[in-house]
């Protein structure tokens, strides 16, 4: 038994680095004023504020104008996805988005739904895909927006993002994507991939909570989400969070640097522990694309299993780990992904993720499989 806690819920969250702590606390202790102050600790903000936009519009290889700091992957969701439609509305109120989106995408959907837009929600095959295929017959003289996950949050499978932008842009039809799961380990690239938006959050990347960050492609129509002073270029109103807009600049900067070092070492540690659980515990599937998956992301089921107790097993042994997304840690329900990839509701429910990142050691997937191989025979007995 384990006498510490053992950290393999990286999608859910990530702890903040060093290098970023030293430069929020830099920033809350010492740069004080308001960026939309013109006196001399204002316009120091300012300057902090600017810098932090340059650099992530660099990662993202757009202009820096074209970056509005939020708080979250949540807001930015809501933001593109509401700001669009509105404003796009006299156009078409049809809405394309996949059955395995974020409940982010998914729950703002269905609030627009109630206002009169038409929604399409695209099938994924049995590893959590969509066919660009599908999309493109999906769209119509009246769709306005299409809104596809760069990488899915429980099961890792990385979506075919530039051939969707590149049938978007084809259309004439604006394209978000929701990149909250996959920054820090994919090139995120707007101009590569035809983006017009794109969702990113800082505690994903090892940075704080409570900060993220729309990418809005010059020229797209959008409406506010938010109304008050003239904050983000009077797109995004409140007084900017400053220390963590700062912070959250630092670790996008610090992970597109490492990304590649970084990305090696997590693949070799996921497939030697996909093939250990695979070889070594009975009824163990691996759910997700087999190749075009995040690095850190490891989803298995568990036949004759049920997740909840998996979870609490793992917990009393000091293993902290996921039945899928965070944000739905709490319900019974089984997983809107694993049921969207035709998996059976018994099945899904006995599903286990585990995500692993930059603190992670192979000693500590050793042991989180041998306890995996004793608790899912214990719990297959009981059956």
């Amino acid at each position: 038994m384990n006498n510490k806690t053992i950290y393999f819920d990286y999608a859910a969250t990530t702890p903040m680095r060093a290098e970023v702590l030293e430069e929020v606390n830099r920033v809350q202790s010492k740069i004080y004023g308001n960026p939309s102050s013109v006196h001399a600790l204002g316009r120091a903000a300012r300057n902090e504020l600017d810098l932090a936009r340059i650099k992530v519009a660099a990662c993202l290889n757009c202009p820096s104008a074209e970056i509005f700091f939020t708080s979250g992957g949540t807001e930015s969701d809501n933001w593109a996805i509401k700001g669009v439609a509105k404003a796009n509305a006299y156009k078409g109120k049809h809405i394309i988005t996949s059955a395995v989106e974020h409940h982010a995408v998914l729950h703002t959907c269905r609030a627009l739904a109630k206002e009169g837009f038409k929604i399409t929600y695209l099938p994924v095959d049995a590893y959590g895909m969509v066919d660009p295929g599908k999309l493109e017959a999906a769209i119509n003289a009246e769709t306005i927006l299409v809104s596809v996950m760069t990488a899915n949050n429980e099961v890792g499978t990385l979506q075919p993002i530039a051939e969707i932008g590149e049938i978007c842009r084809k259309h004439g039809v604006i394209f978000h994507t929701d990149a909250v799961q996959a920054a820090g380990t994919q090139s995120i690239d707007v101009e590569r991939d035809a983006i017009d938006l794109c969702s990113l959050s800082g505690h994903k990347i090892y940075g704080p909570k409570g900060v993220g960050c729309l990418y809005v492609r010059r020229g797209i129509k959008i409406k506010n989400l938010l109304d008050g002073g003239g904050q983000e270029r009077t797109k995004r109103a409140g007084t900017e969070n400053l220390p963590a807009i700062v912070g959250m600049a630092r670790a996008l900067e610090l992970a597109e640097a490492e990304r590649m070092e970084a990305n090696a070492r997590l693949s070799a540690l996921q497939s030697k522990f996909i093939r250990q659980v695979s070889e070594a515990v009975p009824g163990a599937v691996l759910r997700g694309h087999p190749t075009e998956r995040l690095p850190n992301n490891i989803n298995f089921t568990f036949a004759g299993t049920d997740g909840e107790a998996l979870l609490l097993m793992l917990d009393g042994l000091g293993y902290c780990c996921s039945a899928g997304s965070a944000c739905t840690a709490g319900s019974l329900e089984a997983s809107h992904v694993l049921l969207a990839m035709g998996i059976e509701e018994q099945t899904a429910r006995s599903s286990l993720r585990i995500s692993i990142g930059k603190y992670t050691t192979e000693e500590e997937l050793n042991g989180l499989a041998e306890a995996l191989q004793a608790i899912v025979k214990r719990l297959q007995e009981m059956k």
